[in-house]
This record gives structure tokens, sequence and C-alpha cells, in this order.
């Protein structure tokens, strides 16, 4: 019996080809910075669902009979209400998510309190591996200092004035910076998120540093304990987020007339009526 004689139609068959074949090209992509291993098996992958995927198709396309029941079409009631449209800073209707944000000191706050916690970590390491708290810091100058880059052991665990000059800017610059990021980005995230945020995030960036840095600089990379790295990153991480998290949020201004976002008027709030 034909589909056009049943109460089914024929669709494509599901196949998993097209996924595996995303898959063998992200693999790919990913050999070019990490190792060519990575690469041979996505290509592997790659060849693999190409193949499975035109087989599906040529010389005869897969496909399957689906039930649609009753071809006569239902009888739907037209009603006679009208559709009430939602207007921008009306019934507080949301525009943008999400409606209450961090102020930005907070994450100000967030990246310095989180720049000291990795910097104990840092100075424990330095202590324990290298009997040297200016060991993490002459190494972090490094990144910008040539004369560091190439200097042997023995310098990078004395006192250098330019690789603390160097090492304060690049920590501090960049811990400000991720601190402004947890607080634009922890309201975005559902309740539950601050920990996991501070913990999953600093690995992620440290895998991608850490699968990068051999090529951009092979001998930094060979001096990095990634161990101790990868701890202070979450130390980071975990302290800057709490920090965040515990700073109380302020309203966005979307839901607000544009006569009182202009400041043309000030309309007296629901909240502030309850004083009154």
């Amino acid at each position: 019996m034909s589909p056009k004689d049943s109460n089914s139609i024929l669709v494509p068959a599901p196949t998993a080809w097209p996924l595996m074949t995303a898959f063998g090209i992200a693999l790919l992509l990913a050999g070019m910075v990490t190792h060519v291993a990575v690469g041979i098996l996505g290509l592997v992958i790659l060849l693999r669902a190409a193949v499975g995927w035109w087989m599906d198709v040529l010389p005869e396309q897969q496909e399957e009979a689906i039930l649609v029941g009753d071809r006569i079409p239902a009888q739907v009631p037209v009603s006679s209400a009208a559709v009430r449209h939602l207007r921008t800073g009306v019934g507080d209707h949301r525009v943008r998510i999400p409606a209450e944000v961090h102020p930005y000191w907070a994450g100000l706050y967030g990246g310095l309190a989180g720049a000291v916690a990795m910097a104990i970590v840092a100075s424990i390491f330095g202590l324990i591996a290298e009997g040297s708290v200016w060991y993490p810091i002459n190494l972090l100058a490094a990144g910008i200092v040539s004369s560091l880059a190439d200097a042997p052991m023995e310098q990078l665990r004395a006192f250098s004035g330019i690789g603390l000059i160097a090492g304060l800017f690049i920590h501090g610059f960049a811990s400000l910076g991720v601190g402004m990021l947890y607080a634009i980005s922890l309201p975005m995230f559902p309740r539950g998120a601050t920990w996991r945020s501070g913990l999953i995030t600093p690995v992620l960036w440290s895998g991608l540093i850490a699968a990068t840095l051999g090529v951009i600089n092979p001998k930094l990379d060979s001096r990095i304990n990634w161990g101790w790295f990868v701890a202070s990153q979450i130390a980071f991480g975990l302290v800057c987020a709490k920090v965040v998290a515990r700073t109380g949020k302020i309203e966005t201004m979307q839901n607000w007339p544009l006569s009182e976002r202009a400041g043309i008027e000030a309309q007296i709030r629901s909240e502030e009526k309850t004083d009154l």
C-alpha cells in the first residue's frame, strides 16, 4: 500500500552520520592547535561519516513511514477575542535578560579578591617547588619581558624590579578584566552556577592556555608547573565568583518608560510607595 492510500507519509530515516561528520570536523580543527594525532582521528571520522551519509542517500534514499492520523483537517474554532500586545516598559515586560545585574564595582572587587587568592597559591608553589616567592612573579613577567623569558633558573628565583612591576601589571590587569566578566555573566546563569562557574571556567581557560602556549612560547611552556597553574586559577575563580555573587543586584532600566529613562519625568515606583 502506498503512502497516498494510508494514514502515513514517507520521511527521511533518522541517521547519526551528520552528527559524526560535525564531530570529525571539530576534531580536525582541534588538531591544528593541539596534536597531530587529534587531527588524524578527526579526518578518519570525517571520511567514514561522509561515506555513511552518502550511502543513506544514494543510490536510494532511506525513508520510513510515519503515521499522521486522519487526513481530514480538523475544524478549528475561531475566537473573537483580540490579542493584547506587550509594550516595552509596561507591565514589567522584559526586553532583555537578565532584568537585574551586579554593579560593575562588584567585578572590580571580585577581581582584586581573586588576584590575592591566586597570588597566595602561586607563592606557596614558589616556596615549595623553587624555594623562592619571586619565581612565579618573574615567570609571569617573562610573558612580556624578553630578558626574563631567556633567563636561567637562578635569575628567575632572585628578586627583579622589572619582573615585579611587569608581573603586578599583568596580574592586576588580567584579574580586573576577568572580574568584570564574572560580574556581567553571572546574572545570566541559573541559580547554583556560582561555584560551577568558579570551578569549571578556570579549568577550561587553563586548558586553552596549555594547548596554545606550546606553540606561542615553548620555552615558557616548559617552565610552567601546570598542576599548580590550574590550582591558582581555580582559587581565583572560586573567590572571585563568591565575592561577585554576594553583592546585591540592581534593576536594569529596560522596563522603565522612555520619559523616566531619559530623566524627563520621575515616577514613584511601587517599592517607594510602600515607604510613604
